[in-house]
């Protein structure tokens, strides 16, 4: 199995490699094996479960759900149905949060629209 560093796996995400010490010290990285000297080796499994852990994170959701998620992805397979319904339930989520900047970018459309035609009446 090929192996990469914290600086690797860091860079491969463009992340600070404080950004992976804190996700592994709240649990979201569980099972990092350690060469001999006690730097981390990321598996190719590690950075896999990294970019879902990342994924989730960049679609605000809590550390705490991600710990949660984490926790049953450990626990195999019979919390298949837990993690489906989590994911169902972020989905709809970042459908909400994005129909809220889309309705949100129009109202900055607008502004700039006004600005640019230098029409400040009404500010």
């Amino acid at each position: 199995m090929k192996y990469c560093s914290i600086s690797e796996a860091a860079a491969k995400f463009n992340i600070p490699e404080s950004t992976l010490r804190y996700y592994e010290k709240k649990g979201l990285l569980p099972l990092i094996e350690r060469d001999a000297a006690g730097r981390r080796l990321f598996s190719e499994d590690q950075i896999s479960l990294l970019g879902t852990v990342i994924c989730l994170k960049n679609t605000h959701m809590p550390i705490n759900h991600i710990k949660q998620y984490i926790d049953w992805v450990l626990e195999g397979d019979s919390t298949i149905a837990l993690r489906l319904a989590m994911m169902q339930h972020h989905k709809q989520a970042v459908l909400a949060e994005i129909s809220l900047m889309t309705e949100s970018l129009t109202g900055i459309d607008y502004k700039i629209n006004r600005y640019t035609h230098r029409d400040n009446k009404g500010e």
